[in-house]
């Protein structure tokens, strides 16, 4: 991928259901290396954009581009160059880590060898001794890890998230935090939708509002060693009250 060719993003894509817009004229973008968080309340369109993204869904006008590949023209493209994991990964629950990751790998058509399925489970940070155990046994964070273990072994440029640390306890939300910020210095985009404000604050390189479809802002982290945003203002821009003068 070219590097000025941005990893993600969306042009003034338009959408409506049975002539109710969902989305109004969103645009962002998300650069290689960068983790972006996309917070919003229920129905505020966060669910049709990463449909839109994943090529589920086609805006009335606008346009979707993956790596520079334009996701309503050619989904299949697109999708090739990025991992989704939904809030409730969709894993087989008889298999163990590294027969999920192998077997799902084959279905891209690739023919994994066990070092590399061995090497994006380190990457990830699972315990080796959970490599050979099944998933029903798991915890969501761990069933998280290894969803993202295959990402890293494909190789992908691109990881979609939904509500990533829902249902995580505060140690488990801290080491995927962790994770998310490796993969960021791998050179991956990260492009998270959540409702959880504190956890964007803790992760994100930047911010962005949705309202009724809108972008409505965009926040990015200061630099430096202190606080990376100011979260009373972020809380109050989320809760929908006006800002203090």
């Amino acid at each position: 991928m070219n590097q000025a060719t941005a990893a993600l993003e969306a042009r003034a894509l338009h959408l409506a259901y049975a002539g109710n817009p969902v989305l109004r004229d969103l645009n962002l973008r998300v650069e290689r290396g960068e983790i972006y968080a996309l917070l919003g309340g229920n129905g505020a369109g966060k669910t049709t954009t990463l449909n839109c993204i994943l090529g589920f869904a086609r805006p009335d006008s606008g346009q979707v581009r993956v790596c520079g590949i334009d996701a309503g023209a050619d989904p299949l493209a697109a999708r090739a160059q990025l991992a989704y994991v939904p809030e409730n990964v969709a894993l087989y629950e008889h298999l163990d880590a590294r027969e999920n990751i192998a077997y799902f790998l084959r279905l891209a058509g690739s023919a994994p060898a066990p070092q590399l399925v061995d090497d994006a489970l380190r990457a990830v940070r699972l315990p080796e001794p959970a490599w050979t155990r099944r998933l029903a046994g798991y915890s969501k964070g761990m069933r998280q890890k290894v969803a993202i273990a295959l990402a890293v072994a494909r190789a992908v440029p691109v990881l979609l998230l939904d509500e990533p640390t829902s249902g995580l306890d505060p140690h488990a939300t801290s080491e995927f935090n962790a994770l998310l910020q490796a993969l960021r210095a791998r050179g991956a985009a990260i492009f998270m939708v959540t409702h959880d404000l504190l956890g964007a604050a803790e992760v994100a390189d930047r911010i962005g509002f949705l309202e009724r479809g809108h972008l409505a802002c965009e926040t990015a982290a200061r630099e430096g060693d202190g606080e990376r945003f100011d979260v009373r203002a972020l809380y109050r821009r989320y809760a929908g009250a006006p800002e203090a003068a």
